[in-house]
């Protein structure tokens, strides 16, 4: 029996390898369903899946909302089998979503638990942002502040993960001695 899960540490986890996952996709949705191919990010819970649907010239909110209910309605079952497909191959959820003159709407995606321990200091970063309004929670104040670092981090996060990725590789090598 194969248990999916990190056992901890930054190494990659134990799943199976997802870097085919935007090329099977591509290959497994049908032609007509986006304009263009699908975006499809990838972490280790989950798979989100987000095709651009085509906007008409006069379209209106209420136009665009129905015609995103319509495609969400229309797909549901064949989305419902890819997503098993998918996760059967990958060992993650999918999670799926259209874009539409640029703005997007996910139908699902995960919302996942971390648990994580903070000092007074830290604790009180999180309470004022929920005294002052910004958050409902700590959760959310703490979701709030890891999104805004990753808005003004992207850059260094992708070479972050571009170096680990070349140590993860070299590790599986193992020397060759």
């Amino acid at each position: 029996m194969r248990k999916f899960g990190r056992p901890g540490g930054w190494q990659q986890a134990d799943v199976p390898d997802a870097t085919d996952a935007t090329e099977w996709f591509t290959g497994r949705l049908p032609d007509d369903w986006f304009a263009g191919d699908a975006t499809v990010e990838i972490d280790r819970e989950e798979i989100v899946v987000v095709g651009q649907l085509p906007t008409p010239e006069d379209a209106s909110s209420a136009s665009t909302e129905g015609r995103i209910a319509r495609f969400r309605e229309s797909t549901r079952q064949d989305r419902m089998q890819i997503a098993d497909e998918a996760e059967a191959r990958y060992g993650r959820k999918v999670a799926w979503g259209v874009a539409v003159d640029g703005e997007a709407v996910l139908f699902t995606h995960l919302a996942v638990p971390v648990m994580t321990r903070l000092r007074q200091p830290e604790r009180k970063v999180l309470d004022t942002l929920v005294d002052a309004g910004v958050a409902r929670s700590r959760a959310d104040a703490l979701s709030w502040a890891v999104k805004l670092v990753g808005e003004h981090t992207q850059d260094w996060l992708g070479e972050l993960r571009d170096a680990m990725t070349t140590v993860d590789d070299l590790r599986k090598k193992g020397p060759t001695g």
